[in-house]
């Protein structure tokens, strides 16, 4: 992955979300500012949630 001028890094917590965390990702990705990083973390869900995390 190459990283270049990186100017918001944001952490998403995303423990048991299967059901709202692609709508959240598509959010931030569909932003204005294109200089952004996106940190999902997944602390052992229970559901389907590492499935989207796993990329």
């Amino acid at each position: 992955m190459k990283v270049k001028n990186i100017k918001v890094s944001v952490i998403v917590p995303a423990y048991n979300e299967e059901n709202y965390l692609d709508r959240c990702l598509k959010s931030l990705v569909h932003q204005t500012l294109k200089e952004i990083q996106i940190i999902v973390v997944d602390d052992g869900s229970s559901d389907g949630t590492y499935g989207y995390v796993k990329i």
